[in-house]
Parts: structure tokens; sequence; C-alpha cells
């Protein structure tokens, strides 16, 4: 099972597997990783469950569309490496992917 990395917003860092299949928001629900709301469930509507992206990984992961785009527009903090973990599907080519949780303010 792939592991995913989650650097909580007081540094705590937890190393959790999460299913193929399964979303990076979901892994960090199922784990109460700290910060990571997803108030909308996973609908790409509230951006509550934003990250930011260890730069290694970026480049291995989906294109981000439009409405995720549009999500981050109001996100606290926006950096280059933003993403919605929501919108992330876990995958074995993923394994070892590290995430820091964006801060909720």
């Amino acid at each position: 099972m792939p592991k995913v990395v989650y650097i909580e917003p007081d540094e705590n860092r937890r190393e959790l597997d999460v299913p193929v299949g399964y979303s990076v928001m979901e892994g960090a629900t199922m784990n109460s990783v700290e910060g990571i709301e997803a108030e909308c469930g996973g609908a790409c509507s509230c951006a509550t469950c934003h990250a930011y992206i260890d730069e290694a990984w970026l480049d291995k992961l989906p294109r981000m569309e439009g409405m995720e785009d549009s999500m981050l527009e109001a996100a606290v903090e926006r950096e280059s490496n933003s993403r919605l973990t929501c919108q992330i599907q876990v995958t074995e080519e993923l394994d070892g992917l590290t995430l820091k949780v964006a801060p909720a303010y």
C-alpha cells in the first residue's frame, strides 16, 4: 500500500498507508490529519484540504483542472505548489508523496 507523508501545521510528520484509488484527502480524514478539514467531502468546492506538495512530486501528479485552480484562488496563502488533496488520487507511483498541510487561518 502506498505511503503518503503528511506534515501537519505544527510540523508533526505522519507517514500513513493510503489505499490505491483513495484520494490524498480521504487518507488524511481517515487518519485525522490535523488541518485537513474537507468540509465539502471531496467535491472540490471548499479548499479546506489545501496542501503544499513537495516540489519533487509536482511533476508526478496529474495536471490541475480548472475547477481546482478556481477553488485555490480563494485559498489562504496559495503557493506555486498548492493543490487540493481531494483532487489527487493515490496510485502506486505516488508511494512516498510528501505534502505540508496549508494553514487554515
